[in-house]
Parts: structure tokens; C-alpha cells; sequence
């Protein structure tokens, strides 16, 4: 309704009627995967997340709105209507895909991102090691998932070998040669991500031919830790040497007022 001529104008609406242009039509909220329960063993926090492997990736791997690296994200062709059929790897990595999208939907939905992820890792448990060196591998490698790995801190108690990894060749996974360097450490070239996928001393760790490994946030902080240290050093090397510099010039003043003191004695004499 409208009020007098020098009051603002309110627009009201009946029931039936359209929205006016100016006011937005409200957006529904996205279909989204269900909610899964939270983990119950200690596998992921201790081989992923206490060492930073997520945050190391993300870092190196690239723009962080078209590339995800994610731990628990559920996986399934569409968003589903219940749990049947969806997986939820301990780390997924995905290129070219919208990250907004697999927050909105709390899921990886295949359909709506255009693509499959191009890299997924489990981590051994006991409750889920069985499943992940067969259904969970025919799974993934139906939803065509590139590369699927399988990481188990203690080589070979709960699976076949403590690193393990697969890459698709038209539709089926052939096994990722892993080869030994040394007594307790074994590696695997990733061609998807660029990088050695590493198992050293029950640790898992990547290794970058170009520049080394992703550094842990142990390593970063006891690399800044090292740098401050050298700095420090630095920069007490710079004051001892100024100091001794401030020295050897005073001391040599004193020198030069003993000499002139001395040659005007003589003269004087």
C-alpha cells in the first residue's frame, strides 16, 4: 500500500501473488549427504593429522579453490538419500573441482562435480583394513578414482604390505611398483600428484624430487626455531665484532694522544 506523497512507499504482497522483482526469491538449501558417524580409532589423528599431512599437501598441490585435500569426506555418484554405497576415504585429493560445492553438499558428489577425485588413501584400522583392500578397491575404482593407496603404520599386520598403491588403466586398477631403500623405508611414485608417497619408519611422508619432502608442522617449527637461532647468532657475531672494532679504535686514540703527548715533551725539551 502506499502512504502519502511525501512518505516512503511499502509494498505488500497477497497470498498467491509474485515477489516484486526487487525483493530475491528465497533459495532452497542444496541436497547434502548425510551425516556420518565420527571415527572411533586413533589411526587418522596419528598417521594424518598430528604430522600435517593435509595442510603440507594443500600448501604444495596449488590453488586452494579449484583443489581439495580433505580427510573423512564422503564420496558417492550423486548426492545419495542414505549411506548405502558411499565411501568416506581418510584423505581425498581432488583437481579442477568446486570447493564450495563439497561444503554445501558435505559430500563428493561425482555427478554434480563433473569428475571423479584423482587420488584416495586409507589408513589401516582394524575395524576397516579387510574392506579396504577389496570393496573399498572395487569401489573406487568403479567411481574411477585415479589412484587409491593404502597406508598401514605397522608394515604388514593389517594388510598385505604396509604401502600400497593402484592407478586405473581403462577401468580396473593395476598395481604402483613399491620399491625399498633401506631397511625401514619404502616409496611409490605418485603420477597424479607429482611426488613419492613414502612409508619411513612407520611414518607416511611425501617426497617432492624437485624440492624434497612436505615439511611436517614439527619441521617448519623447529626449521623457524633453527632460522631464529642462526639470526640470533648472526646477529651477536655483529655485535662482538662492533664492540671489538669500538675497542681497537679506542685503544688506538690512545695511542695517538700518547704520541703527540710524547713529541710535544721532546719539543718542550
Amino acid at each position: 500500500m502506499t502512504t502519502n506523497a511525501n512518505a516512503a512507499t511499502t509494498t505488500t504482497t497477497r497470498p498467491g501473488r509474485p515477489l516484486p522483482k526487487d525483493v530475491p526469491t528465497p533459495t532452497p538449501a542444496p541436497a547434502a549427504f548425510p551425516d556420518f558417524p565420527p571415527r572411533n580409532d586413533l589411526m587418522n589423528s596419528e598417521n594424518l593429522h598430528d604430522y600435517g599431512n593435509q595442510p603440507a599437501l594443500r600448501l604444495h598441490l596449488g590453488n586452494p579453490d579449484t583443489t581439495v585435500v580433505l580427510g573423512e569426506t564422503p564420496i558417492y555418484w550423486r548426492v545419495p538419500t542414505g549411506r548405502a554405497g558411499v565411501r568416506v576415504p581418510d584423505l581425498l585429493i581432488a583437481f579442477n573441482i568446486r570447493r564450495a560445492l563439497i561444503s554445501a553438499q558435505k559430500g563428493f558428489s561425482i555427478a554434480d562435480q563433473g569428475k571423479p577425485p584423482d587420488f584416495v588413501l586409507e589408513v589401516a584400522s582394524d575395524s576397516t583394513a579387510r574392506n579396504d583392500e577389496t570393496a573399498k578397491r572395487r569401489d573406487y575404482a568403479a567411481f574411477g578414482v585415479t589412484e587409491y593407496w593404502l597406508f598401514d603404520p605397522d608394515w604388514g599386520q593389517r594388510y598385505e604390505q604396509g604401502l600400497m598403491g593402484w592407478t586405473l588403466v581403462q577401468g580396473s586398477y593395476e598395481p604402483i611398483a613399491i620399491y625399498q631403500y633401506g631397511p625401514e623405508l619404502r616409496y611409490g611414485w605418485s603420477e597424479v600428484l607429482g611426488l613419492y608417497v613414502c612409508w619411513e619408519y612407520g611414518r607416511l611422508r611425501w617426497y617432492d624430487p624437485a624440492v624434497g619432502y612436505l615439511r611436517t608442522h614439527d619441521e617448519e617449527r623447529s626449521g623457524r626455531i633453527a632460522a631464529e637461532d642462526r639470526l640470533e647468532a648472526a646477529e651477536t657475531q655483529r655485535a662482538e665484532e662492533r664492540s671489538g672494532r669500538i675497542a681497537a679504535e679506542a685503544k688506538a686514540q690512545r695511542l695517538l694522544e700518547e704520541l703527540a703527548r710524547l713529541r710535544a715533551a721532546e719539543d718542550e725539551a
